[in-house]
């Protein structure tokens, strides 16, 4: 097994300073290095089950807990609560290279760091954070983002789910009643809680929405049996129900009728780590596909001899490098405390695009053997499409860019 990673970071926002105007040719050592690491145990530990897991539609409690041994779990956090003292980029490259072989497990990492153990890290209290972030950081826990629920999608505004106080703030209890869907990581068996966003009264601008720490296994909590998804199908993903779910009022997460705006700050980060993940899934095709093209003959030649196929490689190469900019350059901006939200949907959309475009013209590459699914980029072609859904569609990318243009 491979050793824990130990960086000694320099910051990203001194590397990058100038981001705007030019983004370095070559990343510092400490980040080479962990992309490097990263990707040997995504080759060895990582693909050898991956074909297994998504047939048999489990989840890999094997290889998340060699992830967890490596330390990826804890890279953006202090070392004071157990993580590697990194930062958010170090995340996106671990999500990157993971991504080229497995978006499963990818997902996995992504929605337990950014989605479910980053609004504790972000907003919760010191003693929230001492009770749950070391088991999080070192994952041997996992934690899940409850927004979405049937009527409240990309109009996460329309949130039905309900909690209401009874008795005092500081020692009274939140009762919730309401259901969630599409939510990752919330019957794992070392789930240890879902965050959830509940309406909690009304204020000036309509409704009140906060969000409450909802541990597992508590009374009235139930996790509705695993989606048949298309894709990403080693990925734990299940609809939630809350019937008078009673939990303490300290499980409050932030202060009260900030959840959705909390929730909104979470998800422009996550969308960074969705497109360094996609980007990832991008590389990875175009990787496929090269292999692919200089192995198998047709007509006399290998077939990246020939003219169609090697524009079609060079303009999916083209797509993945644009894209992983738009990641870097978004994640600059946001290390370095800048306003980011558009260049967060940009980096998003375009690596999502990319993904599948991607997916689409490996699979054309590899022929009818593109259409197998013991070949990766079968799996890369199931798997993309949800990369311009999930945490936000093209359409609210697209919705976020134009307002961030004063449109």
């Amino acid at each position: 097994m491979l050793a824990n990673i130990y960086f000694s970071y320099r910051s990203f926002t001194e590397e990058l300073i100038c981001v705007s105007e030019a983004i370095p040719s070559e990343l510092p050592d400490e980040y080479r290095e962990l992309s490097a690491t990263v990707r040997d145990f995504a080759e060895q530990v990582v693909a050898p089950v991956s074909a297994q897991h998504d047939r048999e539609h489990s989840f890999p409690y094997e290889v998340i807990a060699a992830m967890a041994e490596l330390g990826l779990f804890g890279l953006p956090f202090p070392e004071e609560y157990g993580g590697m003292g990194g930062d958010y980029f170090a995340l996106c490259l671990a999500l990157e290279e993971l991504a080229k072989v497995d978006q499963s497990v990818a997902i996995t990492l992504e929605a337990g760091v950014s989605l479910g153990a980053m609004p504790i890290y972000r907003f919760g209290t010191e003693e929230q954070r001492q009770r749950w972030l070391p088991s999080l950081a070192a994952g041997t826990t996992l934690g899940a983002f409850g927004l979405t629920e049937p009527d409240a999608g990309s109009d996460a505004g329309r949130t039905r789910t309900a909690a209401r106080l009874e008795g005092s703030p500081a020692d009274g209890e939140w009762v919730i009643n309401g259901a969630k869907q599409f939510i990752t990581n919330s019957g794992t068996d070392i789930t240890a809680f879902v965050t959830v966003t509940a309406v909690t009264g009304e204020n000036e601008r309509g409704k009140e929405i906060s969000t409450i720490i909802v541990p597992s296994g508590t009374p009235g909590f139930t996790v509705a049996p695993p989606y048949d998804k298309v894709g990403w199908n080693a990925s734990d993903t299940h609809g939630l129900s809350f019937d008078d779910v009673r939990v303490p009022a300290e499980n409050l997460l932030g202060e009260r009728g900030r959840g959705y705006a909390n929730f909104l700050r979470i998800l422009d980060e996550g969308r960074i780590a969705i497109a360094a993940l996609s980007v990832g899934a991008a590389q990875g095709c175009v990787d496929e596909a090269v292999r692919y093209a200089k192995e198998r003959q047709a007509f006399g030649t290998h077939i990246g001899g020939h003219q169609a196929i090697a524009f079609k490689i060079a303009r999916m190469e083209a797509r993945a490098q644009v894209a992983r900019r738009a990641y870097y350059h978004a994640a600059a901006l946001m290390l370095a405390g800048k306003p980011f939200k558009r260049e967060a949907a940009i980096a998003k959309l375009t690596a999502g695009e990319a993904a599948m475009d991607n997916a689409r013209d490996a699979t054309q590459v590899f022929g009818g053997n593109g259409f197998m699914n013991e070949y990766r980029v079968a799996r890369h072609y199931r798997d993309s499409k949800i990369l311009e859904i999930g945490e936000g569609t093209t359409e609210v990318q697209l919705m976020l860019i134009a307002r961030g243009l004063g449109l």
